[in-house]
This record gives C-alpha cells, structure tokens and sequence, in this order.
C-alpha cells in the first residue's frame, strides 16, 4: 500500500518548516537512505532522508512552500508492485500551507462596518437604488475550477460580494488571502451599483482622489516612501520573536570592565607559532571562550539557569558563540569548553562557523549552551550590550581591542584594551556574583598563562 511522507520533526522544538527544495520528481526510484528534500527550519537547511524504498508517485506539498507544520503530508512513495500512477491518483493532495490569516480564520469574527476594526479591510457597501436589485453571493467554481482561497478570505468575499475567481492571489501556490481583497474591494462595489460607479459630475470634481491603500502590514506613515518589502525568512521571525521575549520577560543587569590584553596577545603569538606545524591558527575568539568557560567554573553562582520555581546549576560550562550569517545569527556551541584545549576549542569553532554559514548545522550543535559570547570587535565596535539568549542566565559582550591611554604601574602609558560587558539574568544571577565572574574574566585575559595550565 503507498507510503505517505510526512513533514519531519527536525529538532525537538520544530512546529513547522519551508520545503526549501525538492531533490526529486514524481516517478523517481528511492532507496532507504537517498536524500529526497531540502528543509529549512528555523536556523539551518536540513536534508530529508528516505527511510523507505519505492517510487516517488505524488509531491503534494511542492518546494519553496513555508509554514508546513510537522506531520503534515508532504509526498506519496508506491511500494515495490504497486502502479504509481494509480497510487497518485487515489492520494488526495493536502492544500497547500495556508497564509499567516489561516489562524486568524477560526476565531474571527464576521465582517463589521467600516470603523468597527482596523486589522482588517471593512467590507464595501454598495449604493442602494431601487432598480437595482441585492447582489448575490458569488457562485461557487466548478469542483475541477476551485478557487484556492482561505478561509478568511471566503468569508470576506462573500460579505463583499467579491468574485474569487477574478483576483489573483498572492498567498503559497496562487492562494488568495486576505490582503487581495484590499486591492478587489473597490472593483466589486463598483459592479454592485453602476450608480456608485458613475457618480455625478460635480461630486467627481469636488471629491479628492483617495490615497492608495498602505500594503499589509506597513505603517500609512511611511507607505509613500520607496521601498521594498521583503519578506521575513523563518530564522529572522524566531530571532525577532526569542529576543523580544528576552527583553520583555528577563530583568537584564550588565556589568562592564575594561581588560589589558597585552600579555594575551603576546601568549597567542607564541602558542600560534609552536601550533604552526600542526595547521592551527587561534584566534584572540578562541582564547576568550577558553576564558568565559574558566571563568564560569570559578564563578558557579553565574553558571545556571532560571527554571520557574527552580534553579539549574550547570556543572560543566557549554559556551555558545554568536556567528553572523547571511539570513541573520546562529550560535554553535563548544561542548564542555572549560577542559578543553585552546588548539581543540580553535579547529572545533572553525568547523562549527564553517557549517552554520552554508546551514549544514545539526539542532544539537546549536541547542543548548550554559552561556554565550558574542563579539563584535572585529567590527571596531567599542562596546556594547547583548540581549540574553533564554533559557541561559548570561551573555558576554566582547568589543575591540585597542591602543589607549592606561596606568601601568603607576605610570600612565598607552596599552591595548577591550571592553567586556556581560549580562546577567538577574532573577538567577546576583549582581554580586556577576562582578565576580567579570573580575575573574579579567584576571584569566590579564594573566592568560590560566588558560593554557
């Protein structure tokens, strides 16, 4: 009997995916193990393995379609025997994912009059005359002609007397959604009432032209200005959603200090010269995870998580790094950072940023973390202050290095200097105990022989 394919549950916190590509057709053989899609998840493209053998006899959901919720079918594989074309022609096509106003459809209420609502169009009340009569409810189109449309936008159109068939919908596969009925309601009021539509003279020439409607979702104000639209990718909408929860539910206090790194540049210099033979190079980066991740071990009040009515305190220090990519920012994680070797922490990052910029990253590589540092020094940025990656108690905050004026034994002299400031969940983490794993931070980067003992 044919296999239904449903849409795979990549991490344990994945609800839905984009079905980025397809890297077969109907009809194709598949054997267990053959990678049959590209799946974008909300911070890396993974591939869909087969786990079954037979012929690809259905793609019900085609490629670039996004919000495919986890479970949802996605193709039909024919076992061995079976007739393809007959095991796609008894499958029924699951619709396409609807548009974001899908959700909205189930507790929305029926069309109010104009004014009522501004989330909404309100629907165009054609001008009554008595010669002409009500204008009904646009038929529906023939089973073979359906009209995709969701369900807001049917009952919209059905209270505007809106033919569905005529607009063309910009929703996943040519589906109309709500926002098409902006640009369609004009158009049917006028059909509804010719009187409507041939207004007098001297009223057209009293009238001021209206202002074309603003696109969904952008503000009238700025709507007359050139622009471009562009639609937000699955990890943009979970960066925007995660660190607006950040902020909103997490009291961050931020501890800064300044750190003389002299003598840390001076320990790379010579560890990367007796590391020249074996390939690695490391980086000032990969010294201060090494620091964050001693420090935290020394500091265990720091290293812990805000669990409700519950404290976890960690007892190993997994440090997550902040890597920019194109569609935004992903945070590998160094397993365990505190007992490893600086040279072991170098080669693991340079994998890990390698792979999370072609989006090749597996969910555990970057789920998780006791804490994170992020640094922005290589853009010359001086200083700044990181929003918390929740469920983690803390963040660090490196900015650049660079030459300034500095008291060195009591003699002003000029030394390079970075600005460190972490942040702190301060549900968990008392300020206390903050400057306490700043000092120590400090003390690791200043006498940076810690981190290689």
């Amino acid at each position: 009997m044919p296999i239904e394919l449903k849409m795979p549950a990549l991490s344990p916190t994945m609800e839905e995916g984009t079905l980025a590509k397809w890297l077969v057709k109907e009809g194709d053989e598949v054997k267990s193990g053959d990678i049959l899609a590209e799946i974008e998840t909300d911070k890396a493209t993974m591939e869909f393995e087969a786990v079954d053998e037979g012929k690809v006899a259905k793609i019900i959901v085609p490629e670039g379609s996004e919000g495919v919720k986890v479970g949802a079918p996605i193709a039909i594989l024919a076992s061995d025997g079976e007739d393809a074309s007959a095991t796609a022609s008894a499958a029924t096509p699951a619709p396409a994912p609807a548009a974001a106003d899908e959700a909205a459809a189930a507790s929305a209420p029926a069309p109010e009059p104009a004014g009522a609502t501004a989330s909404a169009p309100p629907p165009t009340a054609p001008v009554e005359t008595p010669a002409a009569p009500a204008q009904p409810a646009a038929a529906p189109a023939a089973s073979g002609d359906r009209v995709k449309a969701s369900p807001l936008a049917r009952r919209l159109a059905q209270a505007q007397g809106i033919d569905l068939s005529t607009i063309t919908g910009s929703g996943p596969n040519g589906r109309v959604v709500r926002a098409d009925l902006g640009l369609a309601a004009g158009g049917a009021a006028a059909k509804a009432s010719p009187a409507a539509a041939a207004p007098a003279p001297a009223a057209a020439a009293a009238a001021p032209a209206p202002s074309p409607a603003a696109p969904a979702g952008i503000a009238p104000e700025i709507a007359n200005i050139p622009h471009e639209a562009v639609k937000l990718s699955g990890m943009r909408k979970t960066i925007a959603r995660r660190l607006t929860e950040s902020k909103q539910q997490i009291p961050h206090i931020y501890l800064t200090v300044d750190v003389r790194l002299d003598a840390l540049l001076k320990l790379r210099g010579e560890l990367n010269a007796g590391l020249a033979s074996r390939n690695v190079k490391l980086s000032v980066n990969d010294m201060l995870i090494k620091a964050l991740a001693l420090s935290l071990l020394e500091v265990p009040e720091c290293n812990v998580s805000f669990a409700g009515d519950q404290l976890v305190k960690f007892s190993r220090a997994d440090i997550a790094v902040a890597v920019s990519i194109p569609n935004g920012l992903i945070t590998p994680i160094v397993a365990d950072a505190g007992s490893k070797a600086i040279s072991k922490i170098s080669t693991e990052m340079h994998d890990l940023a390698s792979r999370a910029k072609d989006g090749k990253l597996q969910p555990s590589e970057y789920q998780g973390g006791t804490a994170s540092l992020s640094n922005m020094g290589m853009f010359g940025i001086k200083q700044f202050e990181a929003v918390i990656n929740p469920p983690q108690g803390m963040i660090m905050a490196i900015g650049a290095g660079e030459k300034r004026p500095y008291i060195v034994d009591d003699q002003l002299g000029v030394a390079t200097i970075m600005t460190a400031t972490g942040s702190f969940d301060h549900r968990a983490i008392d300020g206390a105990d903050g400057a306490k794993l700043m000092k120590a931070f400090k003390q690791l980067c200043e006498s940076p022989l810690g981190l290689v003992a």
